[in-house]
């Protein structure tokens, strides 16, 4: 009984930090939006925290903090609070002049000139600190912002208690993909924003509702949680295409209609219609383009090798017959 109390109270403990960790980026990005815009009025996006809030206090009274086996709401609700921040500094274009005069992090040595300013003196305030953040290049904040949502979501996904049915060889199966999936998520804002942000504005928003009809991926964990098991019933149900291949399809859905398929369009979009050409957009639009041609065979092979069990049973059946 002592290690189940104890045992619940680490996931108690998980949920809360998991949460507080989302929040806590969120209100970074509303930060730095009010900083962006200079409006305080921006600080009605916290607003947007209080489904999370609500969503752990309710988690926590009657599930104990446990995550659910279909679908994640905290990282749903995480990403209505951050998106939007994101949203609005990208579209925010810098001047130029400001940006000659802000801090870069492309190097260790303009990382390290922030540091002495706020360890040389002990009588540094908050306000201090916030001088220093907002020293740093807006382009810089808005691809750190991108990083840590990324890497939040997949250490968020591991802090969090495992809802009912899912194991750790599942959980284990979708942080990979998860990686995977932020790593493509990332170089496709970064390096295709950048291509079309200073010619090309309207593209951005296709852009950015691409980038954020992708992250939809991240609560969702049908491509490696699988239905149960209906083996045991076989010869009275007869198993259908989806309910046997069900994990396979949704990956395939994912790369078709979430991810690949999506990115694919952009990029040939920027090559075709706005005659953007490099050798980076090239070779991911290549990538793209095996990825959905290579899903797209993987569905037709499913298609073709599936035998429902009652086709298969009268087969043997009648084979046996034959031999007899």
């Amino acid at each position: 009984m002592q290690a189940a109390g104890v045992m619940d109270l680490f996931k108690f403990i998980r949920a809360i930090i998991t949460r507080a960790l989302f929040i806590l980026v969120s209100l970074t990005g509303v930060w730095r939006v009010t900083h962006v815009k200079q409006d305080r009025t921006y600080w009605f996006l916290t607003f947007l925290f209080l489904p999370l809030v609500v969503e752990m206090i309710h988690t926590l009274r009657r599930r104990k903090g446990k995550d659910y086996k279909w679908f994640s709401p905290p990282i749903f609700l995480f990403l209505i609070s951050i998106i939007p921040s994101i949203w609005i500094l990208e579209l925010q274009r810098p001047d130029k002049d400001s940006d000659l005069q802000c801090n870069k992090l492309d190097s260790w040595d303009n990382l390290l000139r922030l540091i002495p300013q706020n360890t040389t003196q002990r009588n540094q305030t908050y306000q201090d600190y916030l001088k220093i953040a907002s020293s740093v290049c807006s382009n810089d904040w808005i691809l750190a912002l991108h990083q840590i949502l990324l890497i939040l979501l997949i250490l968020g996904k591991w802090l969090l208690p495992l809802g009912g049915g899912v194991t750790r060889d599942e959980l284990s199966q979708l942080l990979l993909i998860f990686v995977g999936t932020a790593a493509d998520i990332l170089e496709f804002t970064s390096e295709t924003l950048s291509d079309v942000k200073e010619n090309n504005p309207h593209l951005v928003y296709i852009i950015l509702a691409v980038w954020t009809w992708s992250m939809l991926q991240f609560p969702l964990h049908l491509a490696v949680v699988s239905k149960p098991d209906s083996e045991g019933e076989e010869g009275t149900n007869e198993t259908s295409l989806l309910s046997k291949h069900s994990t396979d399809i949704w990956s395939i859905v994912e790369a078709l209609f979430i991810q690949d398929g999506p990115f694919l369009v952009v990029r040939l979009t920027v090559m075709i219609h706005y005659h953007i050409f490099h050798q980076m957009l090239v070779f991911f639009a290549i990538k793209n383009f095996l990825v959905v041609i290579l899903n797209l065979y993987r569905l037709f092979v499913i298609c073709q090798d599936f035998r429902p069990s009652g086709h298969t049973t009268g087969s043997g059946t009648g084979s046996s017959g034959n031999v007899l």
